[in-house]
């Protein structure tokens, strides 16, 4: 049996949650059911849950402060927010997940089940780096979660030089010379790191262009990195890749 609390100022949209858990989750137990973000962290430093459903915007306190004030940081969170904004970002990049509202149970579902299945790895982990990520602004982003089937690897942006598509999986190249399997698919990569450093030059991959060192012409031509790493530009990114190393 795993505990869950949930955290929502919206009374509606937290009972909705609260029965579908019960309905469909039998394996899930509701400590307790919070209309605010004081009342959640006091019930998440006395009940320690497993889980946390925590909503965004709440206030006087949003959900992201009432995690950097809790101590008790050793539980899986599910956000889930009526807002697809800047903190969808913050909460991809550190490999956490969130439901949009209204939640649909299929959606719950796969987030539950992610969570179980997380929860024995680096859970605090994560959330550290969220709460790290927030301190600054959207675009300065500092470090990134690479999801992979080992477990999760913590990588400052700086040292990504060019992330590759393997089938639905992608291989991330640091400039140190690893490479980690993400479990995610290249597109996924493409719409969570900042467009003003990192630019898909093929389907097969994304570049660092602060690592850009050479662009040798062709029909959509080919980027060396630094490293002596050269790699293909498609012709439908040249355009792209030519105005970026120009700004």
């Amino acid at each position: 049996m795993l505990t869950a609390i949930l955290v929502d100022d919206e009374i509606m949209s937290l009972n909705s949650l609260r029965l579908k858990i019960s309905g469909n989750f039998p394996e899930i137990q509701v400590l307790a059911a919070c209309t605010s973000a004081g009342d959640g962290l006091g019930a998440i430093e006395e009940m320690h849950p497993d889980i946390v459903f925590l909503d965004i915007e709440m206030p006087i306190m949003n959900g992201f402060t009432m995690l950097q004030s809790l101590q008790y940081r050793s539980f899986e969170i599910i956000f889930v927010t009526a807002y697809d904004h800047y903190a969808i970002k913050a909460i991809k990049y550190s490999a956490l997940d969130y439901l949009i509202k209204p939640v649909e149970i299929e959606e719950l579902s796969q987030a539950i089940d992610k969570a179980i299945q997380k929860r024995e790895s680096s859970s605090n982990q994560r959330l550290e780096l969220l709460l790290e990520n927030l301190r600054h602004d959207s675009k300065e982003i500092r470090k990134i979660a690479i999801s992979s089937p080992e477990g999760l690897q913590f990588v400052r942006l700086e040292n990504l030089l060019y992330l590759e598509a393997t089938g639905n999986y992608t291989h991330v190249h640091t400039c140190d010379k690893k490479k980690y399997l993400s479990s995610h698919s290249l597109k996924i990569f493409e719409e969570i790191l900042p467009v003003h450093q990192f630019l898909r030059i093929h389907n097969s991959y994304i570049i660092n262009l602060d690592y850009v060192v050479k662009y040798i012409r062709g029909e959509g031509g080919k980027v060396v990195l630094e490293g002596n790493v050269t790699l293909d530009i498609s012709k439908r990114k040249k355009a792209d890749f030519l105005k970026a190393i120009r700004m």
